[in-house]
């Protein structure tokens, strides 16, 4: 199958969990494109979608949303898979809980889009940059962290379900 990883990435983290799903689904023989999905103008040569955006205040970045709303109908007919990458994990206590919440919400600002067979949201790289100045000193103080929390099992597992799942359609279909 021919297979459509696309992201949008505000500093990078995003693109580097897309790359990851890429590679694993391309081992299962399956023949993979990596995007930023502003690089993306035609997507009827795919057989399968696996799209992914930062997460900020709770929704996708607005180029990625746009993407979905845009192919929406060409989406309709093939097997899509959404990821999204945010803070729940650089989060603790109470606020982390929180945050882990808001994948219902991100699902939910997309649904009129694209019904997904699946969604993951996990956290990606938070660095004092990301807040500013004063935004990084309210985010410590509510039990945020800095780092690389982007959990590579979980990415590589979560990639290993998708990719079998496009050989069983491929053998299937």
């Amino acid at each position: 199958m021919k297979v459509l990883v696309g992201f949008a990435t505000a500093a990078g983290s995003t693109e580097g969990v897309a790359q990851r799903i890429a590679g694993i689904v391309r081992g299962y023989g399956h023949e993979v494109e990596t995007h930023n999905v502003d690089e993306v103008t035609d997507v009827r040569g795919y057989d399968a979608f696996v799209l992914g955006s930062a997460v900020h205040n709770q929704a996708w970045l607005p180029n990625a949303a746009a993407f979905l709303s845009r192919e929406r109908q060409a989406l309709s007919s093939k097997p899509v898979w959404l990821f999204s990458v945010g803070l729940p994990g650089a989060l603790r206590g109470p606020m982390r809980k929180w945050a882990g919440l808001e994948e219902s919400d991100i699902l939910a600002n997309l649904a009129s889009d694209v019904r997904p067979l699946g969604h993951r949201l996990f956290t990606g790289v938070v660095t004092p940059e990301t807040f500013g100045k004063v935004g990084a000193w309210k985010f410590r103080l509510m039990g945020g962290r800095f780092g690389d929390f982007r959990d590579w099992a979980a990415i590589d597992a979560w990639a290993n379900q998708i990719a079998e799942d496009l050989t069983d359609t491929e053998t299937l279909g």
